[in-house]
């Protein structure tokens, strides 16, 4: 409790919290970045799922794959400037922690088919294995649910 504390006293939140016009963009930031994770995740999966045949893998898993990690990135980054303006308030607010536990599941997601052989083996142009169909799946699902759960944050404030 004292870092979370801490960190709602830092100067940062601090002027996030008394300007009219700070704590707006940053929140605008945040639901660009989560735009730009989405987008490019949910596109990636429908193709993982068998949508969009008519481009290759090939073409479309590496710059997906590169705005979703910069989406990722800001996303976290913007997240953790809101954050810090109410941690007491977010660290209470069940929302909040499932939207964070869902967040790392997705995270973990990611990672395990990162490191998936079949992965690499669809993105050379192979056929895509069930294995990755499956991640595909739970990555929309568990992203999916990340927003709606940092959409019902405000709700139960």
């Amino acid at each position: 409790m004292e870092a979370l504390q801490a960190l709602s006293e830092w100067s940062v939140a601090a002027s996030l919290r008394q300007s009219r016009i700070a704590y707006p963009l940053a929140n605008a930031a945040h639901i660009a970045s989560i735009g730009m994770l989405l987008g490019s995740i949910v596109t990636l999966d429908l193709r993982l799922l068998g949508l969009f045949r008519d481009h290759s893998l090939a073409d479309l898993g590496p710059p997906l794959w590169r705005v979703a990690t910069c989406g990722l990135v800001l996303a976290l980054a913007t997240g953790f400037l809101l954050f810090s303006t109410r941690p007491l308030t977010y660290a209470a607010n069940p929302a909040f922690l499932a939207k964070l536990g869902l967040i790392g599941l997705g995270m973990l997601n990611v990672l395990t088919l990162r490191y998936n052989r079949h992965w690499r083996q669809t993105i050379a142009g192979a056929g895509v294995h069930g294995s990755v169909r499956v991640a595909a799946f739970v990555s929309m699902v568990v992203w999916l649910g990340a927003v709606v759960a940092g959409r019902w944050i405000g709700f139960l404030q």
